[in-house]
C-alpha cells in the first residue's frame, strides 16, 4: 500500500505526468457528470421497475458497467456495453478472418485500423441496443408525447449516450493515461460504493430487527456491517494476490566469449502471471449473457410464452450458474490464445541463446510453454468463477443482493488499479532513465 502512494505522489511531481493524471480525471469528471443527466420522453421509476423485473440480476450487473445509469434511466443508461460486445466480435473474427489477422500484426498502424473498425461497430450496435432497449421498456414512455416520437427521442438519446462514453475512452487513451474503457466502468463502480455501503447496512439493520430488544438488535446489526466490510477486505487482499501472482518458467543462457570477456552463463525467467487475462473473461461473459436477456425479455416476454418462463427459470436454476462458469472458463482460454504466444517467445529464447533447462530448443520449448500457460488458464477461470459467483450465491441465500464486494466489482476494481499503477511505474521509470542520460 505505501508503494502505491509513494508511485503516485512520485507521479505528481512529474510535469508530463501530473497533465496526464489530471487529464484523466476531468474525463472521468465529465462521465460523472453526464451520468446524471436524466433521458427525455421517459418515466425513471416505470422504466427501472421493468428492467429489475425483467432481467434480475443480469440487470444490476449492467447496471453497476454503467455507474448506475441504467436504473435511474440517464442518457448514458447503455454505458460501454455496446463498445465491449463490438469487441468481442472483432477479437473473435481476427482468429477466423486472415486479413483481420494480418492486420492485428502490423504494429500501431494496425492497432488504429483495428480501434477504428470497433468503433463503427459499436456505433452500429449501439443503434441496434437503443432500439432494443427502448422497445423492451416502451411502457415507460411518457404519454405526453406521441409514441414514434418519444420512441425515436429515447432511442436516439442512448445511442448519442453510448457514442460520447466511448469517445470519452478514447480520449483518454490519446492523452491520459490508463484503459479508457476500463477507468470509465472503474469509475462508474466507485461512485456506486457508498450506495452499496448504506445498502448493506440497512439490509444488516432489517436482519437485526428480528430481535426484540432495539440495543441488541443495533449491536447486531453493528456487528454484521462489520464482519461484512472484513469478509470485504480479505477478498479484496486474496483478489490483488493472485492478480499479482505468477508461474516464473526458469531460462539459462549460455556463455559467449567476444575478445577477454565472457558474456552470458546466467539464469533468468519467463513471468507467466496466474491471472493473465485480468478482468476481460468476465465482462465478457456479462456482455453476453445480458444480450441474450435482453432479446428474451423482448421477443419473449408474455406472460404466457414458454421461452420467457423457461427462461427465467434457467436464471434461477443452478445450471445458471454452471453455464456463467463454462463461459468464464471458455473466454479465458480464449483470451490467451489471441494474447500469449508461445511460439514467438520460444524463437526469442533461442535467439538469445537461451533454453529452458531439461526442454529441447524449438518446438518441444514451445508446447512446454503452451501447456504451462493452458494450466494456468484452469486456474484463471475457476479463480474468477469463484470470486465472482460465491457473493452472488451468498447474496441471493441472504437477501444482501448488489452490496459493495461484489465479486465483479472487486475484480474489475483491483484489475484496473493494477493496470494503471503498472502504467504510471513505467512512465516513472522511463522518465527516470531519460534524466540520467540527459
Amino acid at each position: 500500500m505505501k508503494g502505491i502512494f509513494d508511485t503516485l505522489i512520485n507521479a505528481v511531481k512529474l510535469p508530463e505526468l501530473r497533465k496526464k493524471l489530471l487529464f484523466t480525471l476531468l474525463i472521468l469528471g465529465l462521465y460523472m457528470l453526464g451520468g446524471l443527466v436524466p433521458a427525455p420522453a421517459i418515466d425513471r421509476e416505470a422504466f427501472s421497475s421493468i428492467i429489475q423485473s425483467s432481467w434480475g440480476q443480469l440487470g444490476g450487473l449492467m447496471d453497476i458497467i454503467s455507474g448506475g445509469g441504467l436504473y435511474s434511466a440517464t442518457i448514458f443508461a447503455m454505458g460501454i456495453t455496446p463498445y465491449i460486445n463490438a469487441s468481442i466480435i472483432i477479437q473473435l473474427l481476427t482468429v477466423v478472418i486472415k486479413p483481420l489477422e494480418e492486420m492485428a500484426k502490423e504494429g500501431e498502424t494496425g492497432r488504429k485500423k483495428m480501434t477504428k473498425i470497433t468503433r463503427f461497430l459499436a456505433i452500429g450496435l449501439a443503434v441496434v441496443q437503443s432500439f432494443i432497449f427502448t422497445w423492451s421498456t416502451k411502457e415507460a414512455l411518457i404519454k405526453s408525447l406521441p409514441m414514434v416520437l418519444a420512441f425515436i427521442l429515447v432511442a436516439i438519446t442512448f445511442t448519442a449516450g453510448t457514442c460520447f462514453v466511448v469517445w470519452l475512452g478514447e480520449r483518454i487513451n490519446e492523452k491520459g493515461i490508463g484503459n479508457g474503457v476500463s477507468l470509465i466502468i472503474f469509475a462508474g463502480i466507485v461512485t456506486r460504493l457508498p450506495q452499496m455501503a448504506v445498502t448493506l447496512l440497512s439490509k444488516s439493520q432489517t436482519i437485526s430487527g428480528y430481535l426484540k430488544s432495539p440495543v441488541l438488535g443495533t449491536i447486531l446489526g453493528i456487528l454484521l456491517f462489520v464482519v461484512a466490510t472484513l469478509v470485504s477486505v480479505a477478498i479484496i487482499i486474496f483478489v490483488i494476490y493472485v492478480q499479482n501472482a505468477e508461474r516464473r518458467i526458469t531460462v539459462q543462457y549460455s556463455k559467449k566469449t567476444v575478445g577477454r570477456k565472457t558474456y552470458g552463463g546466467q539464469n533468468s525467467y519467463i513471468p507467466i502471471k496466474i491471472n493473465q487475462s485480468g478482468v476481460m473473461p468476465v465482462i465478457f461473459t456479462m456482455s453476453i449473457m445480458s444480450l441474450f436477456s435482453i432479446i428474451i425479455s423482448i421477443f419473449f416476454s408474455g406472460p404466457d410464452n414458454v421461452v420467457g418462463k423457461l427462461a427465467k427459470d434457467f436464471n434461477e436454476s443452478p445450471f445458471y450458474y454452471v453455464f456463467y462458469v463454462v463461459l468464464v472458463l471458455l473466454f479465458t482460454f480464449f483470451y490467451s490464445l489471441i494474447q500469449f504466444n508461445p511460439i514467438e517467445i520460444s524463437n526469442s529464447i533461442q535467439r538469445s541463446g537461451g533454453f529452458i533447462p531439461g526442454i529441447r530448443p524449438g518446438k518441444p520449448t514451445s508446447e512446454f510453454i503452451r501447456v504451462t500457460a493452458m494450466r494456468l488458464c484452469w486456474i484463471d477461470g475457476l479463480f474468477l468463477s469463484i470470486v465472482c459467483l460465491v457473493p452472488t450465491i451468498v447474496g441471493t441465500l441472504t437477501g444482501l443482493e448488489n452490496v459493495w464486494f461484489s465479486g465483479t466489482s472487486v475484480l474489475i476494481l483491483t484489475g484496473v488499479a493494477n493496470d494503471l499503477v503498472r502504467q504510471i511505474e513505467s512512465q516513472l521509470v522511463t522518465r527516470n532513465y531519460r534524466g540520467f542520460l540527459d
